[in-house]
């Protein structure tokens, strides 16, 4: 349980009472509130090159391959997933004895990736309860450091790709980002467009890109 969110009442119940009435779960995770009461997405598919493609390119606005639409979920049914945040996640303490834990070689990104990956590649089952409902106020620790966290979490996803799917892929991986970061650096001169708040947004999202795209090779 992170400290950066609040236990809605039977939280922890609702979690404890499913695993026990489903033996075959490893892992289950609740249902993420943002602060103001809407629904906060903490549920995702397996990451694969063809998923990152989409949606390092935005093609999920066109069509949602590679999320979850939540929001259209049941706020009721329990229902299998592949990955779900760690902020809220319990976990059978036989999965810590046969798998460990975090992989304490990623720092803040894809750490939960991993660990429901290697569950599931043991036979697990993952479970989203949205009867457990928490608030989560996500994001707080990291706001000051802003682009060291950038870089962070493509760090932290090219050595999930590099671990879960081979160097192959990883190169791939790594070529998609590369060609969707100079994507968005083409495309920056288009801020002057924009309103002065979101072309300062665009100019700060660029700085970070220009320096993903140097760091990248190194990766």
């Amino acid at each position: 349980l992170n400290s950066d969110t609040k236990l809605l009442p039977g939280a922890i119940e609702a979690l404890v009472c499913f695993m026990e009435e489903h033996p075959q779960v490893g892992a289950a995770g609740s249902r993420y509130l943002n602060p103001d009461g809407s629904l906060q997405h903490s549920c995702y598919p397996t990451p694969t090159l063809s998923r990152e493609f989409w949606r390092m390119f935005h093609l999920d606005k066109v069509y949602p391959y590679g999320i979850y639409r939540m929001e259209r979920w049941s706020t009721e049914e329990p229902r299998p997933v592949d990955i779900i945040q760690g902020a809220a996640l319990l976990l059978r303490h036989a999965i810590a004895g046969e798998l460990g834990l975090f992989d304490t070689g990623y720092f803040m990104y894809s750490e939960e990736q991993d660990l429901c990956r290697r569950i599931q590649g043991a036979g697990w089952q993952i479970y989203y309860v949205p009867r457990s409902t928490i608030i989560h106020y996500g994001g707080q620790s990291t706001r000051q450091v802003a682009q060291t966290m950038f870089l962070q979490l493509y760090r932290s996803k090219v050595l999930y790709f590099r671990k879960h799917h081979g160097r192959l892929t990883t190169v791939g991986y790594k070529g998609v980002l590369m060609a969707a970061t100079l994507m968005r650096l083409l495309f920056t001169p288009l801020a002057w467009l924009q309103g002065p708040e979101r072309r300062a947004q665009t100019r700060l999202l660029a700085a970070h890109y220009r320096r993903l795209a140097t760091s990248l090779p190194r990766m």
